[in-house]
């Protein structure tokens, strides 16, 4: 196994020393799921949940060409390798996809809404996907899932977060900390989809500095820019098919 840079060393020595001043100074505690009410913003995101909807079914028609996360950020082969997890990115640790936010501009402006914002896309798990427990790499976060597609109500479709176990609600926000060991199932034969979000932890001084700073070295780091390669990649061959398609001869 190759050792790790002395970069990424340095930066995880770092991570390290700030995951325990975010848990000292947290402004909202640190439970492994929330209650909404904390966040006001998040009834404002919940009442235009249809309009996000109504541009994933968009996204959906081309279902079966959108991206592995692993095939994105390869740091989830770890817990991913097959194609049932699929996404729909728009942003990431100040990147983003122009064309993507091009074909859901509402579901960008509504995202707005929510202070803090560090990545958002359409999170989407075919029948049978299994994620195995695992934790988030940084406490300095928490993690939104709005649900958008979710089947049925019943213990084959959940996730797990710490001993907690939660299930998505169409038009509901499910808020927690992906700090905590988490896992995700969907043993249904239908796909489960939601809008998934991660936002900076509300913090107090001096958390909130450091916090501030590693969240904007993070896009220095090796798994963001190859992350950011890999969709790239993606992107042109995506768009490039979609804009052949349109020209095609009747």
């Amino acid at each position: 196994m190759a050792r790790p840079s002395l970069m990424t060393r340095f930066f995880m020595s770092l991570v390290s020393g700030a995951e325990r001043l975010n848990l000292r100074y947290s402004k909202v505690g640190n439970p492994p799921v929330f209650n909404n009410a904390t966040f006001p913003w998040a009834a404002e995101v919940e009442r235009e949940w249809p309009l996000i909807r109504k541009e994933l079914e968009r996204v959906l028609l081309r279902q079966s060409e959108l991206p592995s996360f692993h095939d994105i950020s390869t740091d989830v082969q770890t817990i991913s390798k097959d194609s049932a997890w699929k996404t729909f990115f728009l942003a990431g640790y100040g990147l983003s996809s122009d064309e993507n936010i091009k074909r859901c501009p509402e579901t960008w402006r509504i995202v707005q809404k929510i202070p803090g914002l560090k990545t958002a896309m359409f999170s989407i798990f075919e029948p049978g996907k299994h994620l195995p427990a695992h934790r988030g790499p940084y406490n300095g976060v928490l993690r939104l899932h709005l649900g958008l597609i979710v089947p049925e109500q019943s213990e084959r479709l959940a996730i797990r977060v710490d001993k907690q176990v939660c299930h998505w609600h169409e038009g509901q926000a499910l808020i927690f900390d992906d700090a905590y060991e988490h896992e995700a199932w969907n043993h249904t034969d239908q796909t489960r989809v939601v809008l998934f979000v991660d936002f900076v932890k509300p913090l107090s001084f001096p958390a909130r500095l450091t916090n501030w700073l590693l969240l904007n070295l993070a896009v220095f780091t090796p798994f963001i820019r190859e992350g950011l390669d890999n969709h790239k990649e993606w992107e042109k061959k995506f768009y490039a098919e979609a804009e052949a398609l349109r020209n095609r001869p009747i």
